[in-house]
């Protein structure tokens, strides 16, 4: 079987460079051995069978340099779930060490691109390292196909698909990513036309700018001014490292929303500003204003993810309030932005700008990339997970980290996953801009405990200007 790959799809074969790998990566660990032989037939039966891109190779060149799926003749299962083992004394360190090795070694194109690792010698238990190219999907729906391999309860039989809860979306926002999830089919419509294949971006680009505020929304992601020079951007090398903090529980989070009409997603991306302020100052530099690229899920997470995978997600923009000294107006700045861009149909504008790229030749492509970069330092993603403690093969998944790529040529990759009640943060960084990412983590919880401590003296649940 051959298929041609969709734009939005080809557009993350096209940013793949040595020293910033287009690979998602996602780490578990459980509180005891997981039995290799029942994990191979889970992975078989979910996984395998059920997705047809993960038996399938990556085929490029012919008309037009498109590329393709087609289905691997030699495909062993063995090829990509492998068994390895921790070095002692088999700690986070030790574990965080090879996950940051990992991220510095592309995958084999000779075959389907992913790979599982089952990590033996991992305190009482073990973990698991997953890595699949972002060609494949993207992050929310591989998430979702990752713990679709879990169960509700040790002896199997039923999945787990009770994911913590998610803001809906609901008023304007809920009818510009309508508007989104229309552009996505009708360009899959017009895709499956062949003939018209030239004209696809543009029709894609005039349905993405559509509406309301479209066109503005198009206008401001072009125009925005570049982040300032920070010890966060810079030339990327190979080698990257990443670290992640202890699980936050919920219900923490919440109490410091309660105190000031705030989400919990709206405190944890304030906490994230205040680490990266005391980051910068920690390096001499005053904090100035920066930007975090900011996936955005276009698929309602209700709905099953179809057999073919792909990308169905755009980005935003969002600017993270350094500048602000005091935590409290931090997080109501933040709030606040965070809240107009719920306004905007920018999220489907840049899915359009994705699905064309992956029509455009590599040198256009490679500008497009340039442009983004320059407006932004930072990667920042937020998976939901399961509500409750779930189970993989048996044995019980006590935690999980998930990174997307670091595009654009961005050198920080935040991550935000929630899981059975906590949150946790995770860094993915460039060696050469953040030598130890275990130091954001601790400005991290040092951050979170200053908001907190911030919310209950300032007594007031509006902003004081």
């Amino acid at each position: 079987m051959s298929e041609r790959m969709h734009p939005s799809d080809a557009s993350w074969l096209q940013m793949e460079e040595p020293t910033s790998l287009m690979v998602i990566t996602a780490v578990l660990w459980c509180d005891e051995p997981v039995d290799f032989e029942r994990l191979k037939e889970v992975v078989r039966e979910r996984l395998v069978e059920r997705y047809p891109r993960f038996r399938q190779k990556v085929v490029t060149g012919g008309l037009l340099g498109t590329a393709r799926w087609e289905d691997d003749p030699g495909f062993r299962l063995e090829n990509h779930l492998r068994r390895t083992r921790l070095p002692p004394p088999g700690g986070r360190a030790e574990l965080e060490r090879m996950v940051g090795e990992s991220m510095s070694t592309p995958l084999d194109f000779s075959w389907p691109l992913w790979e599982l690792h089952v990590i033996q010698g991992y305190e009482d238990g073990c973990a698991l390292l997953m890595r699949v190219h972002h060609c494949i999907a993207d992050g929310i729906s591989l998430a979702r196909v990752l713990l679709s391999l879990t169960d509700e309860r040790a002896a199997g039989g039923a999945r787990a698909e009770d994911f913590e809860e998610v803001e809906e979306a609901s008023g304007r926002l809920a009818r510009l990513l309508r508007g989104a999830r229309t552009v996505v089919g009708s360009t899959r419509a017009a895709w499956k036309r062949g003939a018209e294949l030239l004209a696809e971006p543009i029709q894609l680009m005039d349905l993405a700018v559509e509406g309301a505020r479209g066109a503005s929304a198009l206008s401001r992601v072009l125009t925005l001014m570049h982040d300032p020079p920070s010890p966060l951007t810079g030339e990327l090398g190979r080698v990257k490292q990443v670290a992640w903090s202890r699980p936050v529980p919920v219900g923490k989070v919440r109490e410091i929303g309660h105190g000031t009409g705030s989400t919990v997603n709206d405190v944890v991306m304030a906490v994230v500003a205040g680490m990266l302020r005391r980051y910068v100052a920690a390096r001499g530099q005053p904090p100035e204003d920066v930007r975090a690229v900011v996936p955005v899920n276009l698929r309602p997470l209700r709905e099953p993810i179809p057999r073919e995978l792909g990308n169905r997600f755009g980005v935003v923009f969002l600017p993270l309030p350094l500048g602000l000294e005091n935590p409290v107006d931090r997080l109501w700045e933040l709030k606040k932005r965070m809240d107009k861009l719920k306004r905007s149909p920018e999220a489907a504008v840049v899915f359009g700008m994705l699905s064309a790229a992956g029509l455009a030749p590599a040198p256009v492509e490679r500008m497009a990339v340039d442009v983004m970069r320059k407006k932004a330092s930072v990667v920042l993603t937020n998976v939901p997970g399961p509500k409750r403690p779930v189970y993989l093969a048996g044995a019980r998944l006590a935690g999980v980290m998930f990174w997307v790529p670091m595009a654009a040529r961005l050198g920080v990759g935040l991550s935000i996953f929630s899981y059975a009640g906590h949150v946790t943060l995770g860094v993915a960084a460039d060696e050469g801009l953040v030598p130890d990412p275990r130091e954001l983590i601790e400005d991290f919880e040092e951050e979170l405990e200053s908001l907190a401590e911030a919310v209950r003296e300032s007594g007031h649940s509006s902003p004081l200007h």
